[in-house]
């Protein structure tokens, strides 16, 4: 069964194998980040529940264990409210707009050693650069409501997005100028080692 699918595989055109290879890296890339990001978000919820006296997230699952999963479905499933007076279509597609470079980010991440999904010599930037897209999608969100107290927040929100990215850029000078280089591989590797 193996030896019919590799000889089935190796008569697939080279742009077809490469292809299937990176929507495999993307998809498992996707499924780790989405994984860590709900079960640091259930642990964070455990911590704050110890720290006023309470359980915290118990009620799905072994000790909560299913509960971000739970918590998606039941967002997913929820009525999805439009202000009559907003943009319909900028409305539905600003969380894209917020969402898209937040993923596209971590192509450049190194996960673990010869695994990232490009190897950009300028992955910093790239990090960067998308960072700074993300705020477009709050500033949409808020103007496609056609309210002026929803752009006011937007553009509050977006200011300390701009606010915090301009701290981060200057954190990552050290970082770049101690590696010497842009890519987020090497500064990884160059991190190898230790006592």
């Amino acid at each position: 069964m193996i030896d019919a699918f590799f000889t089935t595989w190796q008569g697939w055109p080279e742009w077809l194998r490469g292809s299937l290879i990176s929507l495999g890296q993307i998809v498992l890339l996707t499924v780790i980040v989405i994984l860590c990001v709900a079960y640091l978000t259930l642990a964070e919820r455990k911590v704050i529940g110890y720290m006023q006296a309470r359980i915290g997230p118990n009620r799905v699952g072994p000790k909560g264990l299913l509960q971000p999963f739970a918590d998606v479905i039941k967002l997913l499933i929820k009525e999805v409210v439009i202000p009559t007076r907003s943009n319909r279509f900028l409305f539905i597609i600003a969380p894209l707009l917020a969402l898209v470079p937040a993923f596209s980010a971590w192509a450049v991440m190194s996960l673990w050693p010869g695994f990232s999904i490009a190897n950009v010599d300028a992955g910093v930037l790239y990090v960067l650069a998308l960072a700074g897209f993300g705020a477009y999608g709050i500033i949409l969100a808020g103007w496609a409501t056609n309210s002026k107290y929803a752009f006011l927040g937007a553009m509050r929100s977006a200011a300390q997005i701009v606010a915090y990215e301009i701290a981060m850029g200057f954190a990552l000078v050290g970082v770049v100028m101690a590696s010497g280089t842009l890519n987020l591989g090497k500064i990884v590797e160059g991190q190898s080692g230790g006592p």
